[in-house]
């Protein structure tokens, strides 16, 4: 761990670049180089907010359209999409949170390069390999589930809202709308990293594919029933939209943990069926682009 790495002995105490890019600092270095990257990271986050808030419109217009699209957001004003108020703060607490959920996408860039760099150094190479890995692959998985809930945001509102009777005239808060839509997307986006969990537990040894396969029903029946649970809408449409990627993903993750088992089994380094008291074969190789 990178807390635990000290100077060099006979060092004046002055950390040198080398040893800072190794992770070897004392503690109260470590918390000024995070107090730093904090920091950054937090500027970055008031800059996205402000620019949010200057363009609060269009991005409520990109939020609002799987809403506005439908008839049913017409009624009461013919031709424009109405939202209600409830309070006097309600719109400027909706542009707040509208501003900051685009300014956390804005400085993703930022945040993240922050957190990489602080963990960077305490990292041994394989770990590093791996974490770009998981990384690469975890913005795009929730950027596409994301960008699903987004696509069938439309017909779960449609459904539901297909129940009113037909004098009844929906009439959406801002903010109860905000927090349906924020909902799906996080929780769409989050649903698709399951599987990367998976991989990496996988990796980490944790895992065994044998393990997966012995209770794939299960699992697949539990993300059906997590699917049912999770999404805001309650609509066996969304549910079913939020399953099937899952057990797509599932699937893939499932293949790739049995292809990574076999290769490990042909180099010989799969340990996977020694028993809990019995050793392992040392690897005796010395990795020296590993921090000491």
């Amino acid at each position: 761990m990178a807390l635990l790495k000290w100077p060099k002995p006979g060092s004046n105490g002055s950390v040198s670049s080398e040893e800072r890019s190794e992770g070897r600092m004392p503690l109260m270095e470590h918390l000024r180089e995070l107090r730093n990257r904090v920091i950054i990271a937090l500027l970055a986050m008031v800059v996205g907010i402000i620019v949010g808030f200057i363009f609060f419109q269009p991005i409520w217009a990109f939020i609002t359209a799987p809403y506005c699209g439908l008839p049913a957001s017409r009624m009461l004003r013919p031709g424009e999409c109405t939202f209600a108020i409830r309070g006097v703060f309600e719109a400027f607490f909706v542009n707040l949170k509208v501003a900051a959920m685009f300014a956390m996408v804005l400085s993703s860039p930022v945040w993240l390069y922050q957190i990489w760099a602080f963990v960077t150094p305490g990292l041994y190479r394989n770990e590093k390999r791996y974490s770009i890995s998981f990384l690469g692959l975890a913005i795009p998985l929730f950027a596409a589930g994301a960008a699903l809930a987004y696509l069938i945001m439309d017909t779960g509102l449609s459904i539901l809202l297909g129940f009113a009777p037909d004098n009844a005239i929906p009439l959406l808060e801002m903010d109860d709308y905000l927090t349906y839509a924020l909902v799906m997307l996080i929780i769409f986006g989050v649903s698709f990293e399951l599987p990367l969990l998976m991989v990496f537990l996988n990796v980490i040894g944790v895992l065994p594919r044998a393990t997966v396969a012995k209770h794939r029903r299960m699992v697949i029946f539990i993300m059906f029933v997590f699917a049912a649970l999770a999404t805001p809408s309650t609509d066996p449409f969304s549910m079913i939209a939020l399953a099937i990627p899952m057990v797509v993903l599932f699937a893939l993750a499932e293949g790739f943990m049995y292809l990574r088992e076999r290769r490990a089994a042909a180099k010989g380094d799969d340990f996977s069926q020694l028993s809990d008291d019995e050793a392992s074969p040392l690897d005796l190789e010395t990795d020296t682009d590993s921090p000491k």
